[in-house]
């Protein structure tokens, strides 16, 4: 369960100006879409809720966590073992291999390897051929749907991506948000998807406009 109250954010370079996010109440296993222009603060938001930035004010509120609670020490396992990142930005070693970056993200989750998930989750995600190769050799489509894996490999208790489908043609689209939303039923986890691309609200009936 996600659940936010008056979360409201400031950058220090922005003469002041405060950004106000709204209320937020998402049940267990349930999807969100928070839609926006460039410049309103979505990925501010995403990074609120994934204790990569601390709020001005407000409270947000994890699986019975409340973030504003924690250590940074405490923010930083929990994120690992319960939060799962997909930024628009790949984040992964591209010097290292497929298996190579999946196997250190496992490391970081503290949770012990589950060798029939990973095996699923490539399979799922159709990277098996690819296992060993470096991921500089990888194509963007490639790429992205390792970012996925790394994402999810975890079973994460929240799934947050940002902007997924940016620069996608329609058919990769639709591919990225129906592996994203399967994974989230894998995982048993909410999905938070944040974008300013309105072909994925086809996809959505849970709607948060900023």
């Amino acid at each position: 369960m996600i659940q936010t109250t008056s979360l409201r954010f400031t950058y220090p370079d922005t003469k002041n100006k405060t950004l106000c996010f709204p209320d937020i109440v998402l049940p267990p296993k349930k999807d969100m879409l928070i839609l926006g222009p460039s410049g309103v603060g979505k990925t501010t938001l995403l990074h609120l809720l994934a204790g990569l930035l601390p709020p001005k004010i407000g409270d947000i509120c994890i699986a019975n966590t409340c973030l504003n609670r924690l250590s940074r020490r405490q923010l930083n396992r929990f994120r690992g073992e319960h939060i799962g990142l997909i930024f628009q930005k790949t984040c992964f070693i591209k010097s290292l291999t497929l298996l190579e970056n999946l196997t250190l993200r496992e490391r970081f989750s503290k949770k012990k390897g589950d060798r029939y998930r990973k095996e699923e989750l490539i399979m799922h995600l159709g990277l098996s051929d690819l296992l060993h190769k470096k991921v500089y050799q990888l194509s963007l489509g490639q790429q992205q749907r390792l970012s996925i894996a790394l994402g999810v490999i975890h079973k994460p208790k929240i799934i947050l991506a940002d902007e997924p489908t940016s620069n996608l043609d329609d058919a990769n689209c639709k591919k990225v948000i129906s592996l994203l939303k399967k994974e989230a039923q894998i995982c048993q986890s909410n999905l938070v998807i944040i974008t300013h691309d309105h072909r994925v609200t086809a996809h959505f009936s849970n709607h948060i406009n900023l």
